[in-house]
C-alpha cells in the first residue's frame, strides 16, 4: 500500500499550501483525487514522486520509505502519467519502449521488445508503431504514453489529468485502460480529475481536497450535493440511475 502520513509542504518563500495531509492508495483500487485547481493535487502527486519533497511527513510504499527508496527499484514499483509531456520526434515503439528502462541493464532484450509488443496490440496502437509521436492525435499520444507506463509494470500509478483536453471518446477510452489494468493486473491507480462524471464511472474510491487538506475519503457514496457545495462552492444535483451510476447535475451559476 502506498501511505501518506502528515505531509505537510510549502514552496520557497510561500505560504503552507498543503497541511497534515494522510491518505492511502490501495492495491487493486482505482481512485480518484478531487478537488478545486490550486487545492494541492499534482502537488501531491509532485511528492510520492520524489519531485518535491515534504517539509515533514512521511510516504511509504508497502511499508519502506518511498523517499529513500533506490531509484532503480522506485521505477520499477511506481510511475507517473504527467498532466503535460512534450511530443518528441521518437517512433511509439521507442518512446513506449523507454517504460523499460528499470530493467535494461547494456541493452534492451528479446523479452523488452515482446513486452512492447504486446501493450501496443493491447491498447491497439500496433499499427502507430512506426509513427513519429509527435505526429499523432492528442488522444493517441495520450494512449502511446499510458503504453510507456504499462510497459514499466509496476504496482502503483499516478496520473495527473490523464483525460485533459481530449474529446469524450478519447477520454473514455483512457479511462477504461486504467481501469482494466487495475482489474487485470491489481495495480494501485490514483488519479487526479476534474471530471467527476468520469470519476463516478470508472473509479473505485474518492479523495476530495480543499485548501491543502483532505476533506473526504470514501466510496461513491462521498459524492453527495453537500460535499460538492463544500468543496467546490457551487450548487449541484446528485442523482443515482438504476444501474447504480450517480451522476453530478450543476446548477447554472449566478
Amino acid at each position: 500500500m502506498l501511505e501518506l502520513d502528515h505531509i505537510n509542504f510549502a514552496y520557497p518563500h510561500g505560504n503552507a499550501l498543503l497541511h497534515d495531509v494522510s491518505l492511502s492508495v490501495k492495491p487493486a483500487c482505482f481512485t480518484a483525487l478531487l478537488g478545486k485547481n490550486g487545492c494541492g493535487k499534482s502537488t501531491l502527486l509532485s511528492l510520492i514522486m520524489g519531485i518535491l519533497h515534504p517539509a515533514s511527513g512521511t510516504i511509504t510504499l508497502d511499508g519502506e520509505d518511498l523517499p529513500h527508496m533506490e531509484r532503480g527499484l522506485r521505477a520499477k514499483k511506481i510511475c507517473m502519467v504527467a498532466q503535460r509531456e512534450e511530443a518528441t520526434h521518437n517512433t511509439v515503439f521507442d518512446a513506449v519502449l523507454m517504460g523499460r528502462k528499470p530493467y535494461i541493464e547494456s541493452a534492451p532484450r528479446q523479452e523488452d521488445f515482446d513486452t512492447v509488443a504486446d501493450i501496443l496490440a493491447r491498447l491497439s496502437l500496433s499499427h502507430h508503431a512506426l509513427s513519429y509521436m509527435d505526429e499523432l492525435s492528442g488522444g493517441e499520444r495520450q494512449v502511446a504514453t499510458l503504453a510507456r507506463a504499462f510497459v514499466q509494470q509496476t504496482d502503483y500509478l499516478l496520473l495527473d489529468e490523464p483525460t485533459n483536453n481530449l474529446d469524450p471518446y478519447n477520454q473514455q477510452e483512457i479511462m477504461q485502460l486504467v481501469h482494466h489494468e487495475v482489474n487485470d493486473r491489481g495495480i494501485g491507480a490514483l488519479a487526479v480529475m476534474h471530471d467527476i462524471n468520469l470519476a463516478l464511472q470508472y473509479c473505485d474510491r474518492f479523495i476530495l481536497m480543499k485548501e491543502g487538506s483532505i476533506k473526504t475519503v470514501g466510496d461513491s457514496s462521498v459524492i453527495t450535493e453537500a460535499t460538492i457545495r463544500d468543496i467546490y462552492g457551487m450548487k449541484v444535483d446528485v442523482i443515482t440511475h438504476n444501474n447504480g451510476t450517480r451522476v453530478v447535475i450543476p446548477h447554472t451559476l449566478k
